[in-house]
């Protein structure tokens, strides 16, 4: 042990020496939340909106109201004609484009169909997905609405709507884009802050020349690659515990479960990054190569993990390759502990991977270690 504490004495006042590099790993968690936190918002509201309405009468009123009431759709101008419609909507000044015939009323006086056009701009699908949602239900819940209250005019009594469907959403109600955002964020900065800078760790003393020094000490392989991780435990520590702070006092996120069992999850998380760090230190030569491998297994992080799409709606290789990343069970480890609380019993098989991950990156990491030694 005598030894592996001297390594890590020496690691922790490297640290202390370049603190430019400490002090980006602290505030790039600070700066990442705001950033996305804010900017990321998968329920699109208010977006602007032009009209053409060429009925002018109380019932297409009716339905404009409706639409703008549900928030998704700001009337931002009001066209004379279809051209102007197709050149708001070309140029972008607006997401929607909502033209209603001369006909409208009269369709719904003599009990004919009443068509009204919608059209949006689908460049941006998840601006265009919300709109087409908003407009269907919106359309859906008036033309119920019609038909009871014809239904009541020929019964001359109340007509109840045949189902009665109650939507309960559970552990985000408000569906606050925050909330789910704020974990899966918290995971990708550890995964490129960690594998960023422990890939560079053992090729940073290959350059400097000090790696010949460390191989002549009595220093074993694994007490080298534990000397490597255990100080940037504590920095992963501190980037998280800042995440949760920013999480909770800026977005007002709520911790459902035990905040101890998350801190030791997390652990397991960041040991499993680490040590992806430390098997591209083994097998890159340069600085550069070993953070040209790590911007190399960030991108998949982000696109396969579930951060930004889910992962049920991907094909079924692409969703067995996110399996090879610690960030994808550490999600489901943080959204499960943070918004529905629940514990180690439900979270064991996310657990088992992140052990499984270490123990062979580590394994892997030494045999190459040593190989390169030899």
């Amino acid at each position: 042990m005598r030894r592996l504490k001297a390594l890590l004495v020496k690691e922790f006042i490297q640290m202390r020496r370049d603190r430019l590099t400490f002090g980006m790993m602290i505030v790039l968690p600070i700066i990442q939340l705001l950033l996305f936190g804010f900017a990321i918002n998968t329920d699109v509201k208010h977006l602007p909106t032009i009209v053409f309405d060429q009925s002018l009468q109380q019932d297409s009123r009716d339905l404009l109201s409706s639409l703008t009431a549900s928030e998704y759709f700001d009337i931002k101008y009001v066209a004379t004609s279809f051209q102007e419609v197709n050149t708001a909507v070309d140029s972008g000044e607006a997401k929607v484009g909502i033209i209603i015939p001369p006909d409208f009323s009269d369709n719904l006086r003599h009990g004919r169909t009443a068509s009204a056009q919608i059209i949006v701009d689908a460049s941006d699908s998840m601006a265009a997905s919300s709109a087409i949602g908003a407009a269907q239900l919106v359309g859906q819940i008036k033309g119920q609405q019609i038909l009871l209250q014809k239904l009541r005019g020929f019964t001359g009594h109340p007509v109840s709507p045949p189902y009665d469907i109650r939507i309960r959403p559970w552990y985000n109600q408000d569906f606050v884009s925050a909330y789910y955002m704020v974990p899966g964020i918290l995971g990708i900065v550890l995964t490129m802050t960690m594998v960023m800078i422990t890939s560079m760790a053992i090729v940073r003393e290959r350059e400097r020349g000090t790696l010949e020094q460390l191989m002549v000490t009595p220093l074993k392989t694994w007490e080298l690659m534990l000397g490597k991780i255990i100080p940037y435990v504590f920095v992963g520590y501190v980037q998280a515990t800042v995440a949760l702070l920013v999480g909770i006092l800026v977005f007002d996120l709520p911790i459902r479960g035990s905040l101890g069992l998350l801190y030791g999850l997390t652990s397991l998380f960041i040991i499993a990054s680490l040590a992806m760090g430390i098997l591209i230190s083994t097998l890159a030569k340069t600085q550069m190569q070993a953070m040209q491998m790590s911007f190399f297994v960030f991108m998949p992080s982000v696109l396969l993990s579930g951060f930004m799409f889910p992962r049920e709606a991907m094909p079924l290789l692409f969703n067995l390759l996110g399996n090879l990343f610690p960030v994808t069970f550490y999600l489901q480890i943080m959204r499960g502990i943070v918004l529905k609380g629940i514990g180690l019993s439900m979270l064991w098989t996310q657990v088992l991977a992140l052990l499984v991950f270490i123990s062979v990156m580590l394994a892997i990491s030494i045999k190459l270690f040593q190989k390169k030694i030899a």
